[in-house]
């Protein structure tokens, strides 16, 4: 289990903010993806007999057992997530890009290599602000809509180094702000349980990802969040997102959103395959320097593998819950749900719910009077832009045109802000719990701290629901555990959305517009 000197944490994130004011790049000079990751044995799973009919129903776990043991090829793999995005892409619109041919030769090549790990020939959905070799990486915006990268980001890098196949570049909210629409906010990818009614939330900005895992057409995924972008979709599809602590995954070769507030992570099933996915993204890289000098990556997998006493589930660690003020309060879905949760996690042997008060002036510190202070850092490396056409940003320039007007002391006085509510959080939750119920992922973001999302529930009408626990700093392996623990005696997890009717593909293949549009209005309302 990780542990950390908390003022060690406070003092790099002062450290950070400095570097993000002197205008450090994230951008590499060349792509670095270090050495394959190392894999314990319970990165691989026995398929479930259910499964075993449809390779895309596999997990990422389940699948590497099965081409660790010569049970499935990763072709076929390919070719299986291949014939559902011809079906029902047209319906779920979550790619930007389809490599079909690019990703065939990958899996050919990958059948007559050496087995490297459980990411061997496994197809994945990365998000398009992440780099890609010689494919565009669009940010779904009109500044990057010809961007052809002369090589992968580091994260992409890496899960390459460890045997990943690129299946295709997802749909997001244009510069990562919104959910996932075109530049000038024409909807386009729905959410993949409810596919004929575009108006149900799919979850943004990674929202192309969360749709291509939940709907099946690729087996994991990538994301960024600044403000909720991996949880969000995650919660929104019934899917484990793993938000790292900051530092943790290189943000080389990612367009950025806001340098403090940026953090890269994965779209998984359950809480092993976003163990698998982390295992393989995070480390140190000399381009980045917010990765390097941080404690190891403990062993995620083994984190994430549940444990029991003879038949009895335990939890790896003695864990306290902190249950903040209101979280399961009334009579909603959402809260009847959040009451089912924390029964169920209460029933784990050494899991023990705390109530934990809100840190002193927890409303005003998370408010936007201070939260936009992120503005200025996603309008800085834009000037260029924002002084030669603002038409270049689309129906999202209002963000960018508040960050170039905010003044140098409300940015100053925000960053303290900043610090004073981590110092509070550390000191005020962190001492009284190990983990921590989120009704919103901001605060977490705003710190740099972890956070997962994962399913607790589904509404009347068949949408899911999900909770997001919030960790210390690096303590990613704290989080798996008690979501690793709880998925084991509960099945939210392993429920898929229906597919979508013929018919009713058919019907839904209709242009973008017909889905509705945001206006820019909506986008300040819902920008991260």
């Amino acid at each position: 289990m990780t542990t950390v000197d908390r003022r060690a944490f406070l003092a790099r994130t002062a450290a950070v903010a400095a570097v993000a004011a002197a205008g450090a790049s994230a951008i590499p000079g060349v792509a670095w993806a270090g050495g394959p990751a190392r894999f314990g044995s319970g990165a691989y799973v026995r398929p479930r007999p259910e499964a075993l009919a449809d390779p895309t129903e596999l997990t990422l776990a389940e699948a590497a057992w099965m081409i660790k043991n010569g049970r499935l090829t990763p072709l076929d793999l390919v070719e299986a997530y291949l014939a559902r995005i011809d079906t029902y892409e047209p319906v779920y619109q979550a790619f930007n890009t389809v490599l079909a041919d690019q990703a065939r030769a990958a899996a050919k090549a990958a059948g007559r290599r050496r087995h490297t790990g459980p990411l061997h020939g496994i197809p994945l959905a990365i998000k398009d602000n992440y780099w890609t070799a010689g494919v565009r990486t669009t940010a779904n915006s009109h500044l990057f809509q010809d961007f052809v990268p002369p090589y992968d980001a580091t994260a992409v890098a890496r899960l390459k180094a460890n045997g990943a196949i690129v299946l295709g570049k997802t749909q997001m909210g244009p510069l990562a702000t919104t959910r996932a629409t075109t530049p000038d906010g024409r909807i386009t990818t729905v959410n993949a349980w409810t596919p004929t009614i575009p108006g149900t939330d799919p979850g943004g900005s990674s929202t192309g990802t969360a749709t291509s895992v939940a709907g099946r057409l690729a087996t994991s995924g990538t994301g960024t969040q600044t403000g909720g972008s991996i949880t969000a979709p995650s919660n929104a599809q019934n899917l484990t997102g793993l938000k790292p602590t900051m530092g943790r995954v290189s943000l080389a070769g990612i367009i950025p959103l806001s340098y403090t507030r940026d953090h890269p992570g994965p779209l998984a099933r359950d809480a092993r395959d976003a163990a698998i996915m982390l295992t393989a993204m995070a480390g140190e890289d000399p381009a980045d320097p917010r990765t390097q000098g941080l404690p190891r990556v403990p062993d995620l997998v083994e984190a994430a593998t549940p444990v029991y006493s003879g038949r009895r589930l335990r939890a790896r660690w003695s864990t306290r819950v902190g249950v903040l003020p209101g979280y399961a309060d009334g009579t909603s879905a959402t809260a009847l749900a959040r009451q089912a949760f924390l029964s169920t996690v209460d029933k784990i042997d050494g899991v023990r719910l705390v109530d934990v008060p809100l840190p002193d002036e927890w409303d005003l510190l998370t408010g936007n009077a201070f939260n936009n202070v992120r503005l200025p850092e996603r309008s800085e490396p834009f000037m260029p832009y924002l002084r030669a056409d603002l038409r270049g940003f689309g129906v999202s320039v209002t963000g960018w045109l508040q960050g170039a007007l905010l003044g140098a002391n409300e940015f100053v006085t925000g960053q303290r802000a900043k610090l004073l509510l981590l110092e509070r959080v550390l000191d005020q939750v962190f001492e009284r719990c190990d983990v921590v119920v989120q009704t919103g992922p901001v605060p977490f973001d705003i710190l740099g701290l972890p956070e997962i999302g994962f399913p607790i529930g589904f509404t009347a009408a068949g949408v899911p629901i999900g909770t997001i626990l919030g960790g210390a700093p690096y303590a990613e392996d704290r989080l798996l555990s008690v979501v690793a623990a709880y998925q084991a005696v509960t099945d939210w997890h392993w429920r898929r959305p229906p597919n979508p009717p013929a018919a009713t593909a058919l019907r839904s293949a209709a242009p973008a517009e017909d889905r509705g549009r945001l206006t820019a209005d909506d986008v300040v309302a819902q920008m991260q």
